[in-house]
């Protein structure tokens, strides 16, 4: 599948995937401080997200294989991968197919264990405000204010709201190819995959997707894994202590 993307900067190439949800544009602001720490950054919107094609199908391996066909049409050398929450499943998903494309890799917020569906609630809220009947964004967000309490979280879906070719509010996301695969979002990274590649995982210090615990099965994959907790920050890390992230993110990328 040929992935919609932003490119920006010269110099070592840098790919960074977004997680459910999201799209390339997240990444907007940051993209461009790496750009001038001398990186080649690409901001892909992943399949079903975005301005990229949608499709029924919808697992890490098929979006590990889209990832291959930009970075091999593209004829990118010595990669480096970015990856948020889903987005770091299909960064680690990569590094267990193709490691010889790669030279770090930095997962976001997210381990290699099983989690269980939790999405339900943003489901909820987003089936609740049919788009195709408002007649502006404003009415969306009272909509998902009566469902969701936390800001990011609305003001993140919010962005995904845009005016379809029938002048009618649309999400950019595909959400009924995402609810019907919505376990295939938080399957295990597979046990066979043993990845030598030097790997940063990045915490929030509120959040608890990554914890201490989950260490040493995250080592027993990762044999070369540094692990950081970025403070004052929840899930959307890279959001939420952008200047942290971006200080400790730049520092592994060139050491």
């Amino acid at each position: 599948m040929e992935l919609h993307y932003k490119r920006s900067g010269d110099g070592q190439p840098l790919i960074i995937l977004h997680g459910l949800f999201g799209m390339g544009d997240n990444w907007a602001t940051l993209s461009k401080y790496y750009a001038q720490e001398n990186f080649d950054v690409i901001i892909p919107d992943l399949r079903n997200h975005g301005r990229s094609p949608r499709s029924n199908e919808f697992n890490y391996h098929l979006m590990a294989e889209d990832i291959h066909q930009l970075i091999r049409t593209q004829n990118l050398q010595d990669v480096c991968i970015i990856g948020h929450s889903m987005g770091g499943k299909v960064a680690m998903c990569y590094a267990g197919i193709y490691p010889e494309h790669l030279n770090k890799l930095i997962v976001v917020d997210i381990g290699t264990k099983y989690y269980p569906p939790h999405h339900q609630t943003v489901l909820a809220a987003i089936h609740a405000v049919r788009p195709e009947n408002l007649s502006n964004r404003k009415e969306a967000e009272a909509i998902l204010r009566d469902s969701l309490k936390e800001e990011a979280t609305i003001q993140f879906l919010l962005k995904n709201l845009y005016w379809n070719e029938q002048e009618k509010l649309d999400w950019r996301f595909n959400i009924e190819a995402i609810e019907k695969n919505i376990e295939e979002i938080g399957k295990a990274l597979p046990q066979s995959f043993k990845i030598n590649i030097p790997t940063l995982f990045v915490s929030g210090e509120k959040s608890g997707y990554i914890q201490q615990k989950d260490q040493p099965d995250i080592l027993l994959q990762f044999s070369d894994a540094k692990f950081i907790s970025i403070p004052n920050a929840g899930h959307w890390v890279h959001a939420e202590n952008p200047k942290d992230f971006f200080d400790q993110t730049v520092r592994f990328l060139k050491s």
